[in-house]
């Protein structure tokens, strides 16, 4: 029987039975999902690492570093003359940063998917000041989906 996954409160709880890997793959295709909104090819590069079960920690390692960096230079252009499509690829490095976090280097207890997921979010809902073909109801739809899919 397939998981139920229909509110935030099944996605959380989803996310929470995960294992560290699963819950970066996971955040990763989050992540992935709204690349688009990002034109760093390097933030791609280290999603791609990111939802890669194979990747070595190293690689790993790089690519957190390299979504953390890009989501801390963009930071400052949230907030400043509401670029919206500044602030989304803020939101879709911040969504890998958060997915690629390793243990250690988080501060809290919150699970990294379900960051991941509230920050590609925030993504298409600074996408949609812009872009009216984008829809958080979808995306929401798509990351319910892609749960019920990595928990079989």
């Amino acid at each position: 029987m397939a998981i139920r996954i229909e509110t935030d409160q099944d996605l959380r709880a989803a996310l929470d039975a995960l294992a560290h890997r699963e819950r970066r793959i996971l955040g990763c295709r989050f992540a992935e999902r709204v690349g688009a909104l990002c034109s760093d090819a390097r933030v791609h590069q280290a999603i791609a690492i990111g939802v890669d079960p194979a990747s070595p920690p190293e690689a790993l390692a790089e690519a957190f570093r390299i979504a953390k960096a890009h989501a801390t230079r963009t930071y400052t252009d949230c907030g400043k003359d509401t670029d919206w499509m500044a602030q989304a690829e803020h939101f879709v490095a911040a969504a890998a940063s958060a997915a690629l976090a390793p243990e250690d280097v988080r501060r809290d207890a919150r699970n990294p998917a379900w960051k991941a997921a509230v920050q590609a979010r925030m993504a298409i809902n600074c996408a949609m000041m812009e872009d009216d073909t984008q829809s958080e109801s979808a995306e929401v739809e798509a990351q319910y989906a892609l749960a019920r899919e990595a928990r079989g």
